[in-house]
């Protein structure tokens, strides 16, 4: 049995440091994919150096996307802002770049083996004896969600990011990241017909950590102009001065609690994120404070 590790990459070279680190006795091996395009469609160089990671070389296997997806959806001119096109494209880029992690692994990977699914800023909790006693078609991490620094903690929401299963088990990669975060009850019936709902569920409820926008600000900016979610912020430039602001102030913009069909879902107040004790935070940043100093 062995394990992969898949992760869709940007620029978080100190992200993947920390989780080369963490992870390395238990993992097999790192798939790493990143695109030629950002998820607005915008053409970027490629920013992972797999040369950094000498140490980790020999288990990290690289794969680049250089073609968009099909069927983006080609908006005429008095629609180029429409959102609805914006974010339909944006999530064709999000799913293509989960999809494409499979494919350098596809000859290798057996129906044993364990497929870990994470964005790069979601790092799982994991030890051998997790797969090995494992009972379920499906693993979900229950991870601490930090925003900004390593030590600062948004307590209001359980992220539930890194997913797992056998090989055997796994549909294709969009299919296990957006699985529910819950344990469904063998009685309901909706799940037999569900993609989505399973009871055969495996929760962990110390499951790792989730570092969301560990830069600095004027990258933060830049960040929000590529994501997936850019239409949320481009609607009204005022946002982003407001998203500054509160940035600046160590308070969480967006508003995870809105109806999902809600266009702009920048919050209108702050929320004030709260520093935790170091029993929060890996140890390994803890003895290596002179790398990680930066975001602590």
């Amino acid at each position: 049995m062995k394990i992969f590790d898949c992760i869709t990459y940007y620029d978080e070279e100190i992200l993947f440091d920390l989780r080369c680190n963490l992870l390395n006795k238990i993992v097999d091996y790192f798939v790493v994919v990143e695109a030629k395009f950002t998820h607005t469609g915008e053409k970027k160089k490629l920013n992972f150096d797999i040369k950094k990671f000498r140490q980790f070389q020999k288990k990290i296997i690289y794969h680049v996307i250089d073609k968009e997806p099909n069927n983006l959806l080609k908006p005429s001119f008095s629609e180029k802002n429409n959102l609805y096109f914006l974010r339909h494209n944006s999530l064709k880029r999000i799913n293509q770049s989960y999809e494409e992690t499979l494919v350098p692994i596809k000859n290798i990977i057996k129906p044993n083996d364990y497929f870990i699914l994470s964005d790069s800023d979601e790092i799982p909790k994991i030890s051998k004896s997790l797969f090995f006693n494992n009972k379920n078609k499906i693993i979900l991490f229950k991870q601490k969600f930090f925003y900004y620094k390593f030590n600062l903690f948004y307590d209001l929401v359980p992220w539930f990011g890194s997913k797992a299963c056998q090989y055997k088990n796994l549909k294709y990669p969009t299919w296990l990241r957006y699985i529910k975060s819950k344990k469904y009850s063998i009685f309901r019936i909706d799940t037999i017909f569900s993609q989505q709902k399973y009871s055969s569920v495996n929760i962990i409820d110390d499951g790792g950590w989730h570092f969301s926008n560990l830069k600095p600000l004027n990258q933060i900016i830049k960040k929000l102009h590529n994501s997936g979610h850019s239409d949320e912020y481009r609607v009204n430039n005022k946002n982003l001065k407001i998203i500054e602001s509160m940035i600046k102030r160590n308070e969480v913009y967006y508003d995870h609690f809105l109806d999902k069909k809600e266009t702009n879902k920048v919050r209108s107040i702050g929320y004030k994120l709260k520093k935790v004790p170091n029993s929060f935070i890996p140890k390994y940043i803890l003895n290596n404070k002179t790398k990680f100093n930066k975001f602590l």
